[in-house]
């Protein structure tokens, strides 16, 4: 059963003009969203392949490798990752007990964040990127 998203949608970073780098989009984000959103940075770092570059898609930091691999964004209560819909339905089991809907999944800011699943997620979007089927 999927949770409904939070009706608090504003990214902090995106009060003052937009961002121009992933470093600007962070500096702008308060504690304790930007610790969080750097340790999800980190993650999905170590998981993506050497080469993959960061640049930011919508207003919000991604990861690419050929393509978008995952956006990551913070707001007021919670960081999101944005892994794509086929990700997150191939995952919804280890998923629940998190806020979801068909492309985000909510990390709460006040909660350790999941480092290990958001490795696993990120390693299969690269494998549907390249074509090879992970799970």
């Amino acid at each position: 059963m999927k949770k409904t998203m939070s009706r608090n949608r504003r990214s902090p970073a995106k009060g003052r003009g937009a961002p121009k780098n992933v470093n600007d989009y962070l500096a702008r984000i308060p504690e304790p969203a930007r610790g969080t959103l750097k340790n999800i940075r980190a993650a999905i770092r170590s998981a993506a392949p050497q080469g993959a570059i960061e640049i930011l898609s919508y207003g919000i930091p991604a990861f690419r490798h050929k393509k978008v691999l995952v956006w990551y964004a913070a707001f007021a209560n919670h960081c999101s990752l944005f892994p794509t819909s086929s990700v997150i339905r191939e995952f919804r089991k280890e998923l629940r007990g998190f806020t979801t809907s068909k492309g985000t999944i909510q990390f709460p800011t006040n909660k350790p964040m999941p480092a290990a699943l958001i490795r696993k997620l990120v390693r299969e979007r690269v494998a549907q990127i390249e074509g090879k089927k992970m799970r």
